[in-house]
């Protein structure tokens, strides 16, 4: 059987990488970007707290999912690195990161909703447009989709 490892125990890159299935590259893209952090040996190299384990995982996850990493990175800002992170302070993250979440499924869902409503009628909007935007009235408002754009931006308002 394995002994149990301490949180604060000293994992080389590889190890690490080995570990959570993340390149080196990335591993250092990310420290680069402070989402994660090592301390250095007196030969210069780096070695990751086992604690760094579930923050490479997360970032991992997130990654998979499309989040950006500057979400991630807002998200778990407030979670320390030098040291293992509190059961509370991880549920802070948390909390947080479920409303960043939240907010990114209803921005899908109403695009999910326009695609049905818009492109889905066949009709690929030209009727629907005489409708919705007579004259092309919204082309003074800016390029790009611009009633997507507008019900996103009250969203984040509110």
């Amino acid at each position: 059987m394995n002994a149990p490892h301490e949180p604060e125990e000293l994992m080389t890159i590889g190890e690490m990488g080995r570990r959570t299935g993340v390149a080196a590259s990335a591993l250092r893209y990310y420290e680069d970007l402070g989402l994660i952090a090592s301390v250095r040996t007196a030969g210069n190299q780096r070695r990751y707290a086992r604690h760094m384990l579930r923050r490479v995982s997360l970032v991992s996850v997130a990654k998979r999912l499309g989040i950006p990493l500057a979400d991630v990175g807002a998200a778990f800002g407030d979670v320390p690195m030098d040291r293992t992170p509190s059961h509370a302070e991880w549920q802070r993250a948390s909390r947080r990161w479920r409303r960043t979440l939240e907010e990114r499924r209803r921005a899908i869902e109403r695009l999910e909703h326009e695609l049905t409503g818009c492109i889905g009628c066949g009709c690929l909007s030209l009727k629907a447009c005489a409708l919705l935007n007579p004259d092309d009235a919204l082309a003074a408002t800016g390029a790009g989709p611009r009633r997507l754009e507008d019900v996103i931006e009250d969203d984040d308002e509110a």
